[in-house]
């Protein structure tokens, strides 16, 4: 269910000079952020919890999961060089699983690694917080993987739509509306973190039992939805 030439053909699509570019910054900018509020604020529990909650998990996950998830498959689809890797003897869900693989690994190392190292120069991991956030990124890393390259196969303006899930759902209405929060990845993820981190101060609005039930949901619904899909365009690319 894995093949290495696509996944290295997928490797190289995302980590292109402009999608790698976007990449790198998002996680430069929340180390320049914890550096700053340490040497300004010292190291304080409270503050790194709004730092990687409000901004690493909220915003930045999200956005790498948008390019990892949408960039794994959607321009593949928009330029019609999809059907040279159909027209391969590969089985479609082998095509989904290893796009999806690397999109996962692609949104954990730039989300994950980079937020465990904030949360060491925030508070030098203090109560486990850098640790549990790091834990919520790797979970919804999978599930935004998941998400957007199903995104990225059912739509032209997956991007588009992924940020507007990003920025507009994630970050501001599911951070501001109650009954949003329920049907929010950011939400399922921070129930992990919280039982990882026990008295932090993390806190979901999700059970731990449902968060990680709707996280298998998403990710298996997606991944199955999308290798469907794949199937429907192989049809349409033979008549």
């Amino acid at each position: 269910m894995y093949d290495p030439t696509v996944a290295r053909l997928t490797y190289r699509a995302l980590l292109g000079r402009r999608r790698a570019l976007i990449l790198f910054v998002l996680p430069a900018v929340l180390i320049a952020i914890s550096v700053a509020v340490r040497l300004l604020v010292g190291a304080d529990d409270a503050v790194a919890n709004q730092v990687l909650g409000g901004f690493a998990l909220a915003t930045m996950v999200p956005l790498i999961g948008v390019i990892a998830g949408t960039g794994a498959i959607g321009p593949e689809i928009d330029d019609g060089s999809i059907v040279y890797l159909l027209a391969k003897p590969l089985k479609r869900p082998t095509i989904i699983l290893t796009k999806l693989t690397v999109a996962v690994g692609v949104t954990m190392v730039f989300s994950a690694v980079p937020m465990l190292i904030a949360g060491f120069v925030l508070n030098g991991n203090s109560r486990q917080i850098a640790v549990a956030y790091a834990v919520a990124a790797v979970a919804a890393s999978v599930a935004y993987s998941a998400l957007f390259l199903l995104l990225g196969t059912v739509s032209r303006q997956a991007v588009v739509f992924g940020l507007v899930y990003a920025l507009i759902w994630e970050a501001l209405i599911g951070s501001l509306v109650p009954g949003a929060r329920t049907l929010s990845v950011q939400q399922w993820a921070l129930a992990l973190a919280e039982k990882t981190a026990p008295g932090a101060g993390i806190a979901s609005d999700v059970g731990l039992p449902v968060a990680a039930v709707l996280l298998a949901v998403v990710t298996v619904a997606g991944a199955w939805y999308a290798g469907r899909k794949l199937r429907t365009l192989t049809l349409a690319g033979e008549e």
